[in-house]
């Protein structure tokens, strides 16, 4: 029926509209996966204020044509970009380029649904969500509801979110909530109740973050550990020591430095022991992968007894950035840190509700949900399994090499180590000299590596909490990641090679 508006206008419209933006499209797709391809790192490099100087400017007066501005991109932004994908880029985090993940990704920005809001922003975005959740909470052990007892999202366990960061944040609202009901309401009163245990030197800085953003302060409170997990003893004398102070107790199935995993069944017990009121909660940002798969899956065990846990799909799962996800053994725990608005929330399938410091969202989980089933269970076991072999792998290179230490036995996939200079043995008592000279010698291989761009390899400060050097010293290694599937073990050997050159250099340039 003619409606008298124009439909055969607006039919002509549309097909001008999808044949002009899916050309143009073609060719953004095209110029983004050639990116990717690409065997190096970088395609270019200037320092931080050439960059500025290039890029930072005024808005222009006049338009320009999306031809224009896809060619200033391509021109001056995407050669001093990073590209996780190349096989160099061996340091950090994921590459992003599973293809049912960018697809998810594109069809995401596409169809334009919005997470806040099931009835008319996400109708099915949501229950898509919903089974992305069940998944990863299937995956780590915890129980899921029959779907038909789904009835609000407070009856589905988890929440996804931008990154670790947000999810650790909700966890430590859960706990101060768990440990003060109606504080969100009220307000922080008492904040010497709201302390949290991490362990020294190894923990990530979102927890501590977090404590500052909910309000409650600096409340951290620091045990020692050792070979990168908490020293028992001294997380049973903390405990005793704090009686009363603490909210939470955070553990690491995968620290951010050298991903060891946690005893996590132990750290339960000596917890829920002193003070079952503690709210427990595990970091698996790295460490879900070791749920992928049989041979690895002791790695978590006791992980189900804790109240929540953070995961990070787009750090393990070449998922593009960003994806993250809390997951909460009692799902009804997620009621006390609800938000709720008439305007667009009151329903029982908002997720709006139930993402604290979210409120629009984009359709995260759409990645998520392509690529766990593309996989399926095999594939995810294989993807964990080659990397971890590929991190042993790498971890027997180095010791077969005179100037490399590891600092470490890999559980997953990250390996950190140091280059030895010449006149140092650690089979030898190392002094506080040598220390500072290793240390001088390694930071310096990684000022040059970042400034050559060839390779990159992650660095950081590390306690040598297995003595390998000298017990209790600062150490700043590399880390290897082996979560690259496109890096070989030529590409291993090669990495090594080039740190032992760079060092060998140093050593004469800096004597």
């Amino acid at each position: 029926m003619d409606s008298g508006l124009g439909d055969d206008t607006g039919a002509s419209d549309a097909s001008d509209f999808f044949e002009d933006t899916a050309g143009f499209l073609h060719r953004v797709i095209d110029l983004g996966l050639r990116f990717k391809a690409q065997s190096d790192i970088f395609s270019d490099r200037m320092p931080p204020e050439k960059i500025r100087d290039v890029l930072v400017s005024e808005l222009p007066d006049a338009p320009s044509g999306l031809d224009a501005v896809l060619s200033m991109f391509a021109q001056t932004v995407l050669p001093l970009c990073k590209n996780e994908a190349s096989p160099h880029f061996v340091g950090f985090g994921d590459t992003g380029d599973d293809p049912a993940a960018l697809a998810g990704g594109l069809l995401a920005l596409l169809t334009q649904q919005n997470l806040i809001n099931q009835s008319f922003d996400a109708p099915s975005a949501t229950f898509v969500e919903m089974v992305v959740l069940r998944w990863l909470r299937d995956l780590l052990g915890y129980h899921n509801a029959p779907v038909s007892n789904i009835q609000t999202v407070w009856d589905v366990g988890g929440v996804i979110t931008h990154g670790g960061t947000t999810s650790n944040a909700v966890a430590m609202m859960l706990a101060r909530e768990h440990k003060a009901p109606g504080t969100m309401h009220v307000g922080v009163v008492n904040p010497n109740q709201f302390g949290i245990i991490v362990p020294r030197g190894i923990g990530h800085y979102s927890v501590k973050s977090a404590l500052t953003w909910i309000g409650v302060g600096d409340q951290a409170i620091e045990v020692d550990t050792h070979a990168f997990r908490y020293d028992l003893t001294a997380l049973e004398r903390a405990l005793h020591e704090h009686r009363d102070q603490v909210m939470s107790v955070v553990a690491y199935a995968g620290d951010s430095r050298t991903q060891t995993v946690e005893h996590l069944r132990r750290v339960y017990e000596i917890v829920s022991t002193a003070d079952p009121r503690i709210w427990l909660h595990v970091d698996a940002c790295w460490g879900l992968v070791a749920a992928f798969s049989d041979k690895f899956r002791y790695l978590l065990d006791g992980i189900t007894e804790f109240d929540s846990v953070t995961v990070d799909p787009h750090k393990v799962m070449a998922v593009p950035y960003s994806l993250s996800a809390l997951v909460v053994r009692q799902p009804a725990s997620l009621r006390t840190v609800s938000s709720y608005s008439d305007l667009i929330m009151q329903e029982d399938y908002a997720f709006g509700q139930v993402t604290p410091f979210i409120g629009t969202k984009g359709w995260l989980s759409l990645k998520l949900w392509m690529m766990m089933l593309s996989h399926g269970r095999a594939g995810l076991a294989a993807l964990a399994e080659h990397r971890v072999s590929k991190a042993r792998r790498f971890a027997a290179l180095l010791d077969e090499h005179p100037h490399m230490l590891r600092m470490h036995d890999p559980d997953l996939s990250a390996v950190a180590f140091v280059y030895l200079p010449s006149n140092v043995r650690p089979e030898s008592t190392v002094t506080e000299l040598e220390i500072d000279w290793i240390n001088t010698v390694n930071q310096g291989i990684h000022d040059r590596m970042l400034a050559e761009g060839s390779w990159y390899l992650h660095q950081f400060s590390l306690p040598d909490d297995h003595g390998r050097l000298r017990a209790g010293a600062t150490l700043y290694p590399f880390r290897f990641m082996a979560n690259n599937p496109r890096t070989g073990e030529h590409h291993m050997a090669e990495v090594i090679d080039y740190v032992t050159k760079l060092g060998g250099n140093l050593e004469g340039e800096l004597r």
